[in-house]
């Protein structure tokens, strides 16, 4: 044996010591407090998360993009913060109530906060303040360790993440099909279109009602309870409305449906056996999700796929869609679902069972790429929702990524850490809802106390 073989097979056996636990264990009784934590900075981090504190939150309301969408900020000690959206049209109330059950945390043990808020949560609207914090935890947690978010979710499936895509609507189905393959055109692979009794309402004999019901009466009224039937005239047109739509984008490229109307079970099957020629992608919504009994229903009788989910909270009640095969397809919010983990548990679950996931979206950029995330680390996913091609400053309101951000009906999966994205200050400043402040001081919110467990 040569010095020199001997010499290097000491120091692979060196490392090799020092790399097991047994010699990290060892290298504490000789390693001073300053070499330990030399070695320790050798981590890839942006800060240092086992000390990291939530120490504010705040608000920033926008209007416009198109929707209303209130943006959070979680701030810490360490000058990193965090940023969530509250879902579209909900109140920032949401998530402010949540702020002193929040400050002095740590943002990176997300999974266990969310457990702590999610009962202040609820269907629709009224998660979007769980929800929001949920993705300022991750994105917080990824800038911390300077990983993005789909990581620290196992990683993604895809690069690319396909969009679906509507258009203005227009009783005259020969624009409103125009509309919708202008969205071809501009490069997107999955389309759906609105498909509501109220293009046929007005014609006479087309819907039977008590006198004096209408779509614009009944608008809280849930689908079962308000009398309007579509008649045979009825479902006819609005049979040959679709038609029209399909003709001019092609059938070759998916096509759904939403937005039907509060019109009974019965008559949501006669319709959708009369679009049953035209091989929608699905139809979505036809009755409120929590008709587990009457979905199955509807999907029974009905050779098209059927989707709902974009108002459930949790996990548990897809799960009982799931099980029951009540629809074929789910579609989560994330901003109200529960966030990116639960989402993503959620199209797990789903995948079990065998249905795809579609995914709801209308907010900001910041919600946005929470949902591609999500996107990325799910596999049963197919497409996500996008309502913002035609708000022009939509794109501005953040920076870190490449633009554009949606180019030819696909967003690319960011690749900074957390979010991937920060706000454009300026761009965000100009679309506040009015009477409103950017990111103001929430010091009226430090002290909500409750006795919050939900047991004795």
């Amino acid at each position: 044996m040569t010095q020199k073989w001997l010499k290097n097979r000491f120091q692979t056996s060196r490392r090799r010591f020092l790399g097991s636990a047994a010699g990290a264990a060892a290298l504490g009784a000789f390693w001073t407090e300053q070499d330990l934590q030399g070695w320790q900075q050798n981590v890839r981090t942006a800060s240092k998360p086992s000390d990291l504190k939530i120490t504010d939150l705040r608000v920033a309301h926008v209007v416009g993009a198109p929707m209303r969408c209130p943006l959070i900020r979680l701030e810490t000690n360490q000058g990193i913060h965090g940023l969530g959206e509250v879902r579209d049209g909900a109140s920032p109330t949401y998530a402010l109530m949540l702020k002193s059950r929040l400050v002095g945390e740590n943002p990176c043990d997300v999974d266990r906060i969310f457990r702590k808020i999610k009962q202040f949560g609820f269907h629709a609207r009224q998660a979007g303040g769980v929800c929001g914090i949920e993705m300022a935890l991750w994105d917080l947690a990824g800038k911390a360790y300077n990983v993005p978010a789909y990581q620290m979710l196992g990683g993604k499936f895809r690069e690319d993440i396909r969009l679906y895509c509507d258009t203005t609507e227009s009783s005259d189905p020969k624009v409103y099909g125009q509309r919708l393959k202008q969205r071809r055109d501009e490069g997107f692979t999955f389309l759906k279109m609105d498909l509501g009794v109220r293009l046929v309402e007005k014609i006479p004999g087309t819907v039977t009602a008590p006198l004096g019901v209408s779509s614009r009466t009944t608008s809280r009224i849930e689908h079962m309870f308000t009398g309007m039937e579509l008649t045979e005239k009825g479902v006819a047109l609005m049979a040959d409305y679709c038609g029209a739509v399909r003709e001019a984008v092609g059938w070759d490229i998916p096509l759904a449906a939403d937005h039907f109307g509060h019109i009974g079970v019965n008559s949501c099957i006669r319709l959708g056996k009369a679009l049953e020629k035209y091989n929608l992608a699905y139809l979505e919504d036809m009755i409120p999700w929590m008709y587990t009994d009457l979905w199955k229903q509807i999907t029974d009788a009905v050779n098209i796929p059927t989707l709902t989910g974009e108002d459930i909270y949790l996990k548990e009640p897809f799960i009982e869609l799931c099980k029951a095969h009540a629809v074929d397809m789910i579609h989560p919010d994330l901003a109200s679902s529960g966030g990116l983990l639960e989402t993503k548990k959620i199209g797990d679950m789903a995948m079990e069972y065998g249905h795809a996931m579609m995914m709801h979206f209308a907010g900001t950029p910041v919600s946005f790429m929470a949902n591609l995330h999500c996107a990325a680390a799910t596999e049963n996913f197919i497409a996500l929702e996008f309502h913002s091609q035609e708000v022009p400053w939509w794109e501005d309101m953040v920076t870190g990524i490449p633009k554009p951000i949606v180019n030819k009906g696909f967003a690319k999966v960011p690749q900074g850490p957390g979010l991937g994205v920060e706000l454009n200050d300026e761009v965000v400043k100009q679309h506040l809802a009015p009477g409103t402040s950017y990111f103001a001081p929430s010091t009226e919110w430090d002290n909500e106390r409750s006795w919050d467990r939900l047991y004795s």
